[in-house]
């Protein structure tokens, strides 16, 4: 039986009459008595008896039809499916992102993405550089988003904004009334650090060797949230992404710029042969057009 014999056979059955199954099929009812014989004499069997002018389904028909709906139910999940893809209407979106964009870009692409598309599933992870390109190329990931540079030939990548290194202080702290610091004037200051393994490790060891100056560590965290929380504690000051003040979770610490500076570009990645799925472009363009006082496109 092919497609066509079993949605007339199954459309048969429903209505159980050939009349009521032209009208669900929208055919004429000759059709759907050719085809019926047809499949009859092609499966060696007959479906349905008629019996005091009503058409009656054979034992085999009802064995038959048990297995059509099984068939029918996948046929019309794929075509859910497929009408979720092209309608931008359900599916799962999986994002992998630099640690500390997490923690504000991120959630506000992530809704401006479901405003415009809130039966997608999103999933959120941070990641290091290596472990967002792997996740990429694996297709564990979608997209990236990172503010490291990501460099490999299957992996398409545009800068999106700014993003330089800032120093966060505590409330009261003698230098909160300059509006500029110089990483000059951080030294001895009490400096909340990175793993090693992260950019801001890398980005804040630059700025400390360009000064000539050592920093005095006095914790070392793996994101800048945590960071920023043990400022709000005064253990010190910690060096931030810019673009981590976005969340507004420390209104109370004073953000201060730094002279000079490195700039940690955010970027977005996708595999470079493979056309995107609507559903992934979308997110992208959503991320692209994000605005906010802090986002300066590069």
């Amino acid at each position: 039986m092919n497609l066509r014999q079993i949605e007339v056979f199954r459309a048969v059955m429903l209505a159980g009459s050939v009349s009521g199954a032209a009208q669900l099929l929208h055919v004429s009812q000759p059709a759907v008595s050719r085809l019926i014989s047809y499949t009859e004499s092609r499966l060696g069997f007959v479906l349905f008896q008629r019996l005091r002018g009503r058409l009656h389904p054979t034992p085999e028909a009802h064995k038959l039809f048990n297995e059509v709906e099984v068939l029918y139910q996948g046929v019309q999940r794929i075509n859910g499916l497929a009408s979720d893809m092209a309608n931008q209407t359900g599916g799962v979106l999986r994002v992998a992102c630099s640690p500390s964009l997490a923690y504000a870009l991120m959630p506000m692409a992530i809704a401006k993405f479901s405003q415009r598309f809130p039966d997608v599933q999103v999933t959120l992870e941070g990641m290091l550089a290596d472990t967002l390109i792997d996740s990429v190329l694996t297709q564990r990931a979608d997209v990236l988003v990172a503010m490291v540079p990501v460099q490999h030939p299957r992996i398409q990548v545009h800068k999106l904004f700014r993003n330089r290194v800032v120093a966060v202080l505590p409330p009261e702290h003698k230098l909160a009334d300059r509006k500029r610091l110089r990483v000059t004037d951080l030294k001895n200051e009490r400096i909340i650090g990175y793993g090693a393994e992260t950019p801001l490790a890398h980005a804040i060891g630059r700025l400390y060797d360009g000064a000539r100056i050592a920093p005095r560590w006095v914790a070392e965290v793996m994101q800048t949230h945590v960071a920023c929380a043990m400022v709000h504690q005064g253990l010190g000051i910690a060096l931030v992404d810019e673009l981590a003040q976005m969340g507004g979770a420390w209104p109370d610490l004073h953000v201060r710029e730094l002279t000079p500076t490195i700039d940690l570009q955010v970027r977005i990645g996708y595999p470079r042969h493979e056309p995107l799925s609507a559903m992934v472009q979308a997110f992208v363009d959503e991320v692209q057009a994000l605005r906010h006082p802090l986002l300066v496109p590069v």
